[in-house]
């Protein structure tokens, strides 16, 4: 049965049950994962997942339920599942199906020409980076993961209100972890790269750019325990945003979960801070024109200018603070309830070259990878402690590798404390939100070591 025919059906088989307003969200996924290893293909996984979630007013509460199978044997069970879900819903909160916003920006999220990208140039391309990796240093020990995967990802929402809304977004992404050993020392690097366009992966460089990096902690050594002048290299800065990311979310707010309650049109962070989130950048993995509640997304800048301008809202956490929904409500899929989460949310580059900010630094430290965020990092108090990697620096130059470390601090502390960023903005690999960040010089950061 089609959808939309499907659809149809289901809102006549839910009115004369005495759903009142109703709605439906459609989500498909089809992806692939490509893993190699001594240059065989290791795993091969392509799975296609689709689903539907439904939700309806009855009796003045909203109710919920969601099926796997998109067929008229499922009709019966989803009305039937959304009308007893509502009997025992305790909250007097009162949720509504929404009509659909004035104007929603066009994106373009689609690249066809990745879709048609044929499996064996996928193939070839993992097994080249992996041998290209193998062949740059008799000292690169052996690859412990060289992936790479693509996703599409199709939404539809549809409610008795007018709204109808589709979307469709796909993307490509490869991983390479590279282990180094020089006698007993033993280190390891790693890159990720995510592209729409499956032409803008080099693997040459980017072998050449993890070996460079592994070779180059090789010798590494802890330092003594101080306080440093220390730049976050983008991928540590970004790490920490994603960490914290949860803080600007209103639910959050309200339930005295962030410690931005309050602080709403107040500086939190330096003036060089500006957070944006931005639902129709280019190349975005989460760049979409609604949200999956039907509004329609906002470019917004959430910090500007060290002051806190929004907080990320949904239509319940709007409602509840008497403003308008930011389109940031989000379901993990069709089966999770809806949230809130970031779109593509990144501080603002700077125009400084990272060379440039070690030169002008003089002495300090460079932090190239952490560890531990999930233990290590407290969202609610904003303080965090993470193990950390990186190089000494030593008038203006790098001096050595360092190692077994430990960078601690408060995020909001850290904020007031950056002195300059950065021009080389990346990107983490996606979860709820796709969040990146410059590299930032900060002016102190406690360092625990020798």
């Amino acid at each position: 049965m089609q959808a939309k025919q499907f659809i149809k059906n289901l809102f006549g088989a839910g009115k004369k049950a005495g759903i009142e307003d109703m709605e439906v969200f459609i989500q498909g996924n089809s992806i692939l994962e490509l893993m190699v290893f001594q240059g065989e293909i290791d795993k091969f996984s392509k799975a296609e997942e689709k689903g539907l979630s439904f939700r309806g007013i009855y009796e003045g509460k909203m109710g919920y339920s969601y099926t796997e199978k998109i067929d008229e044997a499922s009709i019966e069970f989803l009305v039937n599942d959304v009308i007893s879900n509502t009997k025992i819903i305790d909250s007097d909160e009162q949720e509504t199906i929404f009509k659909g916003s004035d104007h929603y920006n066009e994106v373009n999220t689609f690249n066809l020409e990745l879709e048609q990208t044929p499996i064996d140039k996928k193939i070839e391309f993992i097994k080249l980076i992996e041998k290209e990796a193998l062949s740059l240093d008799d000292r690169v020990e052996s690859i412990n993961y060289c992936i790479y995967g693509d996703q599409s990802r199709e939404n539809m929402i549809v409610n008795t209100k007018g709204l109808n809304l589709e979307s469709k977004i796909n993307s490509a992404y490869m991983y390479i972890s590279v282990v180094v050993k020089d006698d007993n020392d033993i280190k390891t690097a790693f890159r990720y790269k995510l592209y729409t366009d499956f032409n803008k992966f080099d693997y040459k460089a980017i072998a050449k750019d993890v070996v460079e990096e592994a070779l180059s902690l090789l010798g590494a050594e802890s330092i003594k325990s101080d306080n440093y002048p220390v730049i976050l290299r983008n991928n540590v800065a970004a790490v920490i945003l994603d960490g914290f990311s949860g803080i600007f979310s209103a639910d959050n707010v309200q339930k005295s979960l962030s410690l931005l309650k309050g602080k709403l049109n107040q500086k939190i962070a330096s003036e060089r801070i500006t957070i944006v989130d931005d639902p129709f950048m280019e190349d975005g993995t989460e760049t979409k024109s609604f949200d999956s509640e039907g509004f329609a997304t906002k470019f917004k800048k959430v910090i500007n200018k060290g002051v806190l301008a929004t907080y990320l809202h949904n239509s319940k956490t709007a409602k509840k603070d008497g403003v308008q929904s930011t389109g940031n409500a989000f379901k993990s899929s069709y089966k999770a309830p809806i949230t809130i989460a970031p779109t593509n949310m990144y501080i603002e580059k700077g125009n400084k070259e990272l060379d440039e900010m070690v030169k002008e630094m003089q002495n300090g430290l460079l932090i190239i990878d952490v560890q531990g965020v999930n233990s290590g990092l407290n969202p609610i108090s904003g303080d965090f402690s993470l193990a950390a990697t990186g190089y000494e620096i030593k008038e203006g130059k790098i001096n050595r590798s360092v190692s077994n470390i430990t960078i601690a601090g408060n995020l909001f502390e850290l904020l007031n404390d950056v002195e300059d960023i950065g021009n080389d903005l990346v990107f983490l690999m996606p979860s709820n939100g796709y969040i990146g960040s410059p590299s930032l010089k900060i002016k102190s950061l406690s360092v625990a070591g020798e």
